[in-house]
């Protein structure tokens, strides 16, 4: 294992400091947007600003890759991104944060992009899991190391804007000063929704309705913790207490779904995560320790949503269209965490905090229903059996990790539309 990493120490170096920043961010932005007064609902809608602007991000980041290479490239993104950070104190309004959220969200795919290729190109054959498994913890780890940054000052003050500014410029020394040779960034077509679809029902759906259901965390799950009467600390510790649920308790279900139908799977960990959002419901603040249990065990849960999807259309996609039809799933996904917030932020607006794990309850039930409701209309035989990875929605490059992934004569897709590039951390 560090043999395999050694050589991409730099990389991850920068990933680290990277998702460190990114993960302060989003609580921070929850935090400080209730200090200045703006409703759930329009918090709501600007952390889904983050997700447009990574889902746009997604088609402008590798043709300027490939214009100016990955160094200038990563260095241009970084600038833009702690620009970005920097102007949110200056500019507390809300049709100021929603666009810096969605340059933000340009940006940070711009860099998430830039790592995975060059880990791509880097990973010998042999090596490429156990690479991606020690990306894919770093990411949660960085993630939950993060929240815990927003106890070094006040939220209503610059200096927390300022570190995630500071943060993002550390990530690029290592990225900027590395000797490796800057990897070639090959188009990555995408699979037809529709032929994805009639290929993986329970995977496309559920790819969507998991997107929903984390779009809405990753944007307002501090937003809840504030509107409960959580501090500071308590707000980082919920937010943490999630990440590592969700790193710690992927891999055990992960092992499940690779010995059984995987809608079987995914049936049983939506439903047992929709039970466990409803007890958070229920809880509320009166009872912390519960609450927090619960918010693990909610992370655990549903963080394995997409990964179970996500094996699933593998293990039913030719192997020549397994990147393309990874590609497509992680849209459906992006587009279903772009919602998320939005319709989640409505709900709490209208409903108070407590309609944030029922919105999760609600929409978790419906994809419990989807993927049980496919598992007894239709028995499946494995086209080309995969096996769970435990993982973050990122960019196809990363997915290019995977060895089911690997093609070395792609044949051409079935009836999809023209697009030459790959695409979209949770936040």
């Amino acid at each position: 294992m560090i043999s395999a990493v050694r050589p991409l120490a730099a990389l991850l170096a920068g990933v680290a400091l990277l998702l460190a920043g990114s993960g302060l961010l989003g609580t921070l932005l929850a935090v400080r947007g209730r200090e200045a007064g703006f409703s759930d609902q329009t918090l709501g809608l600007i952390m889904s600003g983050y997700f447009v602007g990574f889902f746009l991000g997604t088609y402008a980041a590798p043709r300027l890759i490939q214009r100016i290479g990955h160094i200038r490239a990563f260095a241009f993104y970084a600038a833009l991104c702690a620009s970005a950070v920097l102007l949110h104190p200056i500019l507390v309004d809300p049709w100021a944060w929603g666009g810096l959220r969605v340059l933000t969200g340009a940006a940070l795919v711009g860099l998430y992009t830039v790592i995975e290729s060059w880990l791509n190109a880097q990973a010998a054959p042999a090596e490429r899991s156990r690479v991606f498994a020690v990306y894919m913890a770093i990411n949660l780890l960085a993630l939950a190391g993060g929240q815990w940054l927003l106890g070094l000052a006040s939220p209503t003050g610059f200096v927390l804007f300022s570190l995630v500014a500071i943060l993002i410029c550390l990530a690029a020394l290592p990225v900027t000063a590395s000797r490796m040779v800057q990897p070639e960034l090959p188009p990555s077509p995408r699979l037809a929704l529709a032929a994805m679809y009639r290929t993986a029902p329970a995977a496309t759906a559920g790819s969507f309705l998991a997107g929903l259901a984390m779009g809405g965390f990753w944007g307002l799950g501090a937003v809840y913790a504030t509107r409960i009467g959580l501090d500071t600390p308590g707000i980082a510790a919920l937010m943490s207490a999630t990440i590592v649920g969700g790193a710690l308790l992927q891999w055990p279900i992960g092992h499940l779904s690779d010995g059984s139908d995987r809608r079987t799977t995914l049936a049983m960990v939506s439903l047992a995560a929709a039970v466990v959002a409803t007890a958070m419901a229920a809880t509320g603040a009166q009872d912390r320790g519960l609450l927090f249990t619960l918010f693990f065990a909610f992370g655990g849960l549903s963080f394995a949503l997409y990964p179970i999807c996500v094996a699933h259309l593998l293990d039913h996609l030719p192997a020549e269209h397994l990147l393309a039809g990874c590609s497509s799933l992680l849209l459906v996904n992006g587009v279903g965490s772009a919602l998320g917030p939005a319709l989640a932020g409505a709900a709490m607006g209208r409903f108070g905090p407590v309609a944030l794990p029922t919105f999760f309850a609600a929409t978790l039930a419906v994809l419990a229903a989807v993927a049980a409701g496919r598992r007894l209309l239709r028995r499946r035989t494995l086209a080309h059996p995969a096996q769970f990875h435990a993982m973050l929605r990122t960019t196809p490059a990363a997915l290019e990790l995977l060895p089911e992934t690997e093609s070395d004569h792609p044949e051409p897709l079935p009836s999809h539309p023209e697009d030459p590039t790959p695409n979209p951390h949770s936040n």
